[in-house]
């Protein structure tokens, strides 16, 4: 919980997983996918994972997966609600255990199998009609067969640096997709609202697969462009007038990610210069201003879309599934009504969340100061329809249609350490991410132990992925660690790559990929050496460092260190997850 007068810094930079989407995103564009942290035994960083402790003995236990827009404020009703002791019918004191996720990762962890949650909270109807599809389709039968009820308001919007909100003339002006997408496209950048020191506009936003602000701030998208409010089909989504919209956008995105806090928590260290705008909740932009105020270099401003935005109810969904017991569903119940106590309901106003009662008066954090609009609601700003299934499906199809594509290049350690289990697992996973990249990305792997080799073919992904997986599989342990001469090796390749793409005028991502498991026992390059061949982070089209921990003997405060500098995210995997963490890398850019 926090409130205007709590202003401890919360963020420690959330680490979190590293690679397929960076072929996906990076292979989505260079992104996340937090809710395989808890399962994987992967380091994802803070806020995600299980909120609430064991199960005490003799209680009936309920699962409770909740998107991470409400984690602060269901952390502090869940704690209340379980001390309370609450029993079913037959005198079971219930025991609710949450883990906080994102709304597309944890879809795809029920479906995958990987979770069974008891209750399901994600932030939009979309996700669980996409859900049900999907579970009819291979049992003949829906998972989620009752309504969900919302559990608090979360809309969300654009976060942008105050002065430049202001520039767009907020809170007094209507600032929409409109105004975004022109200011991206124009060539003058902020010059046209008299700001040129400020360059060209560069934004942000979560990405649509995993992201539930994500998904629906680009569906907000395609409604403006069509000046539509509902009734989105997956035909009008794919019109040219759409396509040329979000083209426009991510030519200027520069950024993406799995949950808000994350494009939040990197905006404040790098700073306006860096980063100008992005897609958020209200919820994290209150959050930020009020906990992280002395880390800002200006507030932040929550813009409401003028054409309407999603409030986001947060819904509630029991689950009709085989592992959820008639009493497991009874205690969800209760939870509920809990949850929608108006006493509850209050709390979340502490936490940046709207009861969903609108006579309820709000308070701060809900101030101008604070970087937001009290007066605003579904009366106020037009609540947007929720898409349908297929209509979410074709704005994640258009998305990879017009992100920028990716030049990866993955530095993977084949010394004598990584014999056994390790290597075998390693050259599997990177083999198989290798297949999952779009086939317009571009692909190399630096293999290293006591020297760096590039591994052929290499290039075009569609054109070498297949035969370049091959040669992965093919390699095998020896040797010692270069790990600093193979680090400057990729970066002195991928400035190369950048260099030609710049001069054909091919705008990419670029990322290099570093997994390893030991301390560098054989470069001739220093620590020192290594960390001056990298970029300094402050570029926002610089290359990222995504970096892999592979195993206890790594060096994880170098490979920390190389992350945080290039603005990239470091994990931790062993044999057991690795396929895994590349995996969660596909969300990160």
């Amino acid at each position: 919980m926090f409130t205007e007068n709590d202003r401890r810094p919360w963020g420690a930079l959330i680490l979190v997983l590293a690679l397929l989407g960076f072929g996906g995103i990076i292979l989505v564009s260079l992104f996340f996918a937090g809710t395989l942290c808890p399962y994987a035994g992967i380091n994802c960083g803070a806020g995600n994972g299980a909120a609430t402790e064991a199960a005490p003995a003799g209680s009936l236990e309920i699962s409770f997966y909740s998107s991470n827009t409400k984690e602060s404020w269901i952390n502090v009703v869940t704690e209340s609600f379980n001390a309370a002791q609450i029993k079913t019918a037959s005198g079971k004191p219930i025991f609710v255990h949450v883990t906080h996720v994102t709304s597309g990762g944890s879809q795809g962890d029920i479906l995958s199998g990987k979770i069974q949650p008891t209750v399901w909270s994600p932030g939009d109807q979309s996700w669980v009609d996409g859900l049900n599809q999907v579970w009819q389709d291979r049992n003949g039968k829906s998972l989620v067969t009752e309504d969900c009820p919302s559990t608090i308001y979360a809309p969300i919007g654009f976060v942008m640096w105050r002065p430049m909100a202001e520039a767009l003339g907020w809170p007094d002006k209507p600032i929409g997709w409109d105004q975004i997408v022109a200011l991206a496209a124009d060539p003058d950048g902020w010059a046209t609202y008299g700001h040129p020191e400020w360059g060209q506009f560069k934004f942000g936003h979560t990405n649509p697969d995993y992201s539930n602000s994500g998904m629906l701030m680009l569906t907000a998208l395609a409604y403006s462009t069509l000046d539509i409010t509902s009734g989105l089909t997956p035909g009008q989504v794919k019109s040219q007038a759409v396509i040329d919209a979000m083209h426009q956008l991510e030519l200027h995105t520069y950024h993406y990610g799995t949950q808000s806090r994350d494009l939040l928590t990197l905006m404040a260290r790098r700073g306006p210069s860096y980063l100008h705008a992005g897609t958020s909740t209200e919820a994290e932009t209150l959050k930020y201003n009020i906990e992280a105020k002395d880390e800002l270099r200006f507030p932040l401003a929550f813009i409401f879309p003028s054409e309407g935005t999603y409030w986001t109810g947060q819904l509630y969904c029991i689950l009709n599934a085989e592992w959820v017991s008639a009493e497991q569903r009874e205690a969800a119940g209760l939870y509920r009504d809990y949850l929608l106590d108006p006493k509850q309901q209050a709390i979340a106003i502490d936490n940046g969340l709207r009861p969903l009662d609108l006579r309820v008066p709000l308070h701060a954090p809900f101030t101008l100061e604070n970087g937001t609009d009290p007066n605003a609601n579904p009366n106020t700003v037009p609540d947007l329809s929720a898409p349908s299934a297929e209509a979410a499906n074709a704005v994640k199809d258009v998305f990879h249609q017009t992100k920028k594509k990716a030049t990866i290049i993955i530095v993977l350690d084949t010394s004598g350490s990584m014999e056994g289990d390790k290597m075998t697992n390693a050259v599997k996973a990177t083999a198989d991410f290798l297949k999952r990249l779009e086939k317009d990305d571009e692909i190399y792997v630096i293999a290293f132990s006591d020297n760096s080799t590039e591994l052929q073919p290499a290039g075009r992904a569609g054109d070498v992925a297949e035969r370049l997986s091959d040669t992965v599989l093919s390699l095998y342990a020896e040797g010692g660690t270069a790990l600093y001469d193979a680090v400057c090796t990729a970066a002195d390749r991928v400035n190369q790559l950048r260099a030609e793409h710049e001069a054909a005028g091919d705008k990419r991502l670029y990322g290099i990929v570093v997994l390893s498991d030991g301390q560098d026992t054989a470069s001739d390059k220093t620590e020192s050496d290594m960390f001056n061949c990298l970029p300094s982070g402050e570029d926002v089209e610089g290359v990222k460092v995504f970096t892999i921990a592979y195993g206890s003997d790594a060096d994880k405060d170098v490979l920390l260190r190389a992350a945080n500098r290039t603005n990239g995210k470091t994990f931790t995997g062993d044999p057991e997850t690795i396929d895994k963490v590349y995996t969660a890398i596909s969300a990160e850019q």
